[in-house]
């Protein structure tokens, strides 16, 4: 499987979709890495959050809240994706289920669909 546990950051955005992630110098790990930039950690108010009670936007009491239903509404627009909808296959039927889910999705021979530039990128196994 070419998709993990570690690429679904907290808010349900896979990070192995992301052109930061896929792209081939300067590379992010993802969110849930405990990434940095010039040193510092980056600082992802969704990430951050105070309110969570987990790891993932589901596990806390104001689920989904006014800050990840605007991310969720750009992200439906824009790239045609749902960080809602990951984080309730999560809830409801558990990582691996939205992992396979996600490979079957946006993986093909031809590549990693990447969901901001909408180009493949060849699979690597890092």
């Amino acid at each position: 499987m070419i998709m993990n546990k570690n690429s679904i950051a907290p808010c349900g955005m896979n990070c192995g979709l992301c052109i930061m992630h896929l792209r081939a110098k300067n590379t992010c790990p993802g969110c849930s890495s405990g990434r940095k930039v010039n040193g510092r950690c980056i600082k992802c108010g969704i990430k951050l959050c105070k309110e969570r009670h987990g790891k993932y936007c589901f596990e806390c009491d104001k689920f989904p809240c006014e800050r990840l239903l605007r991310l969720d509404k750009r992200y439906q627009e824009r790239y045609g994706m749902s960080e809602i909808e990951n984080l309730k296959t999560i809830q409801e039927k558990g990582i691996q289920t939205l992992l396979t889910q996600e490979e079957k999705k946006w993986v093909s021979d031809e590549g990693i669909f990447c969901v901001h530039d909408k180009k493949r990128y060849p699979i690597e196994r890092k």
